[in-house]
């Protein structure tokens, strides 16, 4: 099977400038090592599992744990690594190809607003060519990454589904127990949770990590039927609200679940970054499924211009 061809700079910025789609998937080589700097520049679209073997030749070690398959991924969400710290604190800069063609390199000193939307930003501020990431605090999120710890309750069924919310560690026991006991009262199974730590950043603009958390996942397995799948969602907002009265959260970039008034408690700034959203792409060339859903979300009616014809 023949390899893909590298995606060039110029070909992306044509591809963005005519909304014309283009395999991202393309994007996939490590640029550049720069030792003495201490630096690493790859390809949005590059696994961490080749950065892995890049930099650790021949160590079993190499086989790092992420929750994204790819550094653009993990930027996108601002994701948490190994270790549990946030990906924005392994970034030097990016390059970005904006909605317009224009090619972009941002960091904390160079465009430090964009670079803030962007890291977290769901993707929706263009298309990320490249990052430069700091290779000691990789190597330090890999020293001291842990697996998370996994409670079993029941056996896996065909057909579960997860939910995903944060709270602070201190309120993690009790939250497991209330959560137990909602999912009986419901009838909807808890089958696990698993947990790990993450660490607060304070960098870009919608964040989640707004303090240290425990990041729990639920798995749950919704009943059959219309009833089931009713009592099901009921739960999982009801959970939210759990989550959120212990004093957490849930991460914004996989819990479509959360209610408008969830969503505004967790996250104040969620207009605003959608704001800058349309002032940076004003015709909304980007556009994903969280974009989307985030829009028709918070677009409340009274905002609506109605008039009314005779």
């Amino acid at each position: 099977m023949l390899a893909k061809m590298p995606l060039s700079v110029s070909e992306l910025r044509e591809a963005m400038r005519e909304g014309r789609a283009v395999d991202t998937t393309r994007l996939n080589r490590i640029l550049a090592i720069d030792a003495q700097r201490g630096l690493l520049e790859v390809q949005a679209a590059t696994p961490w599992q080749s950065i892995a073997a890049e930099m650790r030749p021949g160590d079993p070690r190499a086989a790092v744990r992420t929750t994204m398959p790819t550094v653009g991924e993990s930027i996108a969400r601002n994701a948490a690594g190994p270790d549990g710290t946030p990906a924005v604190n392994h970034v030097a800069s990016l390059t970005i190809v904006m909605p317009d063609g224009d090619f972009r390199r941002v960091s904390r000193h160079r465009e430090p607003e964009l670079f803030a939307l962007a890291v977290g930003g769901q993707g929706l501020f263009g298309t990320m060519y490249s990052i430069t990431l700091h290779i000691p605090s990789l190597a330090r999120a890999v020293e001291k990454q842990g697996e998370p710890q996994v409670v079993k309750l029941q056996a896996e069924v065909r057909g579960q589904q997860t939910l995903d919310v944060l709270v602070p560690p201190e309120s993690m026991d009790a939250f497991v127990k209330e959560t137990d006991e909602r999912c009986s009262d419901w009838r909807v199974p808890l089958l696990g949770v698993s947990a790990r730590n993450t660490q607060r950043e304070e960098e870009t603009y919608l964040r989640w990590a707004q303090r240290e958390y425990c990041e729990l996942r639920l798995a749950i397995a919704p009943p059959r039927g219309l009833g089931g799948a009713v009592r099901t969602a009921q739960l999982r907002r009801q959970l939210i609200d759990a989550a959120i009265a212990a004093g957490g959260s849930f991460p914004i970039a996989c819990t479509p679940d959360a209610t408008r008034e969830q969503t505004e408690v967790c996250y104040p700034q969620i207009k605003s970054f959608l704001a800058e959203k349309r002032r940076f792409d004003p015709h909304e060339r980007v556009v994903n499924a969280w974009y989307l859903h985030q829009r028709n979300l918070l677009l409340r009616r009274d905002e609506v211009d109605v008039r009314w014809s005779h």
